[in-house]
């Protein structure tokens, strides 16, 4: 991948490190981005891993408000956790997340015929499968989380179980990964949009590494500049986001056209977005749900 700071000096932050058990990382991981306001990393333990803990890993600006940021993490994972987790702070420059990565990034199979792996690591294809080569750079979407796996299962869906989408949309792309997905599986236009220039810059690479330039396009326009409509439409966001979003996401797709939607905590979240997209005249058609997060599949 090329250097993730060709496009702007590197920035000082205060990492978040937290050790926290398996069963509330999600919760805490989810609440570190909504303080932070950016991604978050998670050395989350591959299906099969016996591990019992996880380390989530956020950043902050590291200004005025850092202590009332801190206190807000520390008094929320109080009230979360059985026994107080371990919470650890450090000054750094900025550097390219993507060296954290390579300790935890490993080959990985998400569903039937999807694997993604980092572009360092070897990987064999099986029959019928199709592998995803992902450098996160400073963007999120590595397909080991949970809420990227069950975005990354129902694209498969899409394309094997229902009429295969031709146009898809894939809004705040990230690493690119879903809409690289949906070119790799026959789609002749993707459409990447995301607001941060990070992501913009990695995307774009992960779409070269993929060899789906011709198909994929990335840019840091706005969802409104997007006129369509598309056959698929995918965002991986957060459940406020998407609420918010949630006009303009529907009068995207096409007739008959599918709505794909991650990001969201399972109970309270995942029952909202269900209400708000069917009463905006969609038909859901599977909502998964893996540990804490839920995604869903709407059609049009």
């Amino acid at each position: 991948m090329n250097d993730p700071f060709n496009h702007r000096q590197p920035q000082h932050w205060l990492q978040c490190t937290i050790e926290i058990d398996d069963e509330f990382a999600d919760l805490a991981a989810a609440f570190v981005a909504e303080v932070t306001g950016k991604g978050v990393e998670q050395s989350m333990a591959q299906p099969g891993d016996a591990s019992a803990v996880t380390t989530v890993t956020g950043y902050l600006d590291n200004d005025e408000q850092t202590p009332a940021r801190q206190e807000k993490i520390r008094t929320f994972l109080n009230q979360l956790c059985q026994r107080e987790p371990v919470i650890r702070y450090t000054e750094i420059v900025e550097e390219d997340w993507g060296v954290n990565w390579k300790k935890h990034f490993k080959p990985v199979q998400v569903s039937r015929r999807i694997i993604v792996k980092p572009t360092w690591e070897p990987c064999q294809a099986g029959k019928d499968e199709i592998i995803i080569e992902i450098d996160p750079g400073l963007a999120f979407g590595t397909g080991l989380h949970a809420s990227t796996r069950l975005a990354l299962q129902l694209i498969e869906s899409a394309f094997t179980e229902h009429q295969a989408p031709q146009t898809v949309l894939d809004v705040g792309t990230g690493t690119g990964i879903l809409g690289i997905a949906a070119a790799l599986f026959g789609a002749i236009k993707v459409v990447g949009i995301d607001n941060d220039a990070d992501a913009v810059a990695c995307a774009a690479d992960n779409v070269a590494q993929n060899r789906v330039s011709q198909v994929m396009s990335i840019s840091g326009a706005d969802l409104s500049a997007q006129t369509g409509p598309f056959d698929l439409v995918v965002a991986n966001i957060t459940s406020d986001v998407l609420t918010q979003l949630a006009p303009q996401l529907v009068s995207r797709v096409a007739p008959a056209g599918q709505l794909i939607l991650a990001g969201i905590l399972a109970g309270e979240q995942g029952w909202g977005i269900e209400r708000t997209f069917t009463g905006l005249g969609l038909t859901l058609l599977a909502s998964p749900v893996e540990g804490e997060w839920q995604a869903f599949l709407f059609a049009a």
